[in-house]
């Protein structure tokens, strides 16, 4: 694994998705109760920015049509998108929160 820093962890509230350019990929952190999560930042749908949608413990609403995603898993929970989202490792190492894109 390959584990790129992206943000402070206090960048990324709890209950909050935000977005990110790593490398020449743009992702969504995502900010579960429980953990960090990292997915596109592209609804497979029509391409809305997550990040701007409602994060929902472990689901994340886009903000156009209501499509949902599972952020540990990228599986749709709710139409109208039907592809998944892809996901990344995500960790915290001394109060930062590193990815895997590999």
């Amino acid at each position: 694994m390959s584990w790129i820093p992206v943000a402070p962890v206090a960048e990324v509230g709890p209950g909050c998705a935000r977005a990110f350019e790593v490398g020449d990929q743009r992702i969504a952190l995502c900010h579960a109760a429980d953990a960090f999560y990292a997915i596109d930042d592209e609804c497979t749908h029509d391409g809305a920015p997550l990040d701007q949608g409602l994060l929902d413990g472990h689901q994340i609403e886009c903000p156009r049509h209501g499509a949902r995603f599972d952020i540990t898993t990228g599986k749709v929970v709710r139409l109208p998108a039907v592809r998944p989202v892809r996901t990344y490792p995500a960790r915290v190492v001394d109060g930062l929160v590193e990815v895997d894109l590999s």
